[in-house]
Order: C-alpha cells, then sequence, then structure tokens
C-alpha cells in the first residue's frame, strides 16, 4: 500500500514537473523527479532485503528522500512554478506517504 502510494506520488511529480521552464531541465525538475522516484525504489529495494533492519534501513532513505520532495515542492511554490492549489494533491500524498512510513517502520522494530 505505501509502495503504490508512493508511485502515485512519482508520477504526479512527474506531470507537474512537465509545466516547469526548460532552464530547470537539468536543475529543479532533475532533483525534483529523482527525489519522487527514489521514494518507492528504496521501499521497494528494502521489501527485497533478507532481514527487518535492512527494510527499516530502506525506508528511512525513503522517508529522507520524501522529504526531500516535499522541500523541492516548496521551492517550486516559492519560484512560482507551481501554485499552491496546484502542489496540494502532492504535498498531501507527502504527507500520506509519510505516515504510512512512519507506522511501517514502528512495526518492523517490534
Amino acid at each position: 500500500m505505501v509502495w503504490q502510494k508512493a508511485m502515485d506520488l512519482a508520477v504526479l511529480v512527474y506531470r507537474l514537473s512537465a509545466g516547469f521552464p526548460s532552464s530547470e531541465k537539468y536543475r529543479l525538475v532533475d532533483q525534483l523527479t529523482r527525489s519522487a522516484a527514489s521514494v518507492p525504489a528504496n521501499i521497494a529495494e528494502g521489501r527485497g532485503r533478507a532481514t527487518r533492519r535492512e527494510f527499516a534501513n530502506f525506508l528511512a532513505i525513503a522517508k529522507g528522500s520524501l522529504m526531500e520532495t516535499e522541500t523541492y515542492l516548496a521551492l517550486s511554490i516559492r519560484l512560482g512554478y507551481l501554485s499552491e492549489s496546484q502542489a496540494q494533491p502532492a504535498l498531501a500524498l507527502v504527507t500520506e506517504v509519510s505516515k504510512m512510513l512512519t507506522v511501517l517502520c514502528a512495526r518492523l522494530s517490534d
């Protein structure tokens, strides 16, 4: 479930960043899309690991990438590439995925 939500976020970020100025292609767009794609990728990689501890470590990395994505979205708003209303669905997914990662990490530490 968390992987699917993270995938939804990555797709949304790719769609949102498609409208950014071409001058941002190798700057903000690159950073934003990489961080967003890293979230489900790290969840998947962690799930494929042998131990709960390794899985939890990859979930922590995914959470870091998620916070990076949130920061780039906020920067995109400040730079005027996205409006608050355009970014809101992505930011809501960031919050939802963050909560889900926190719960999953807690379950793995039990």
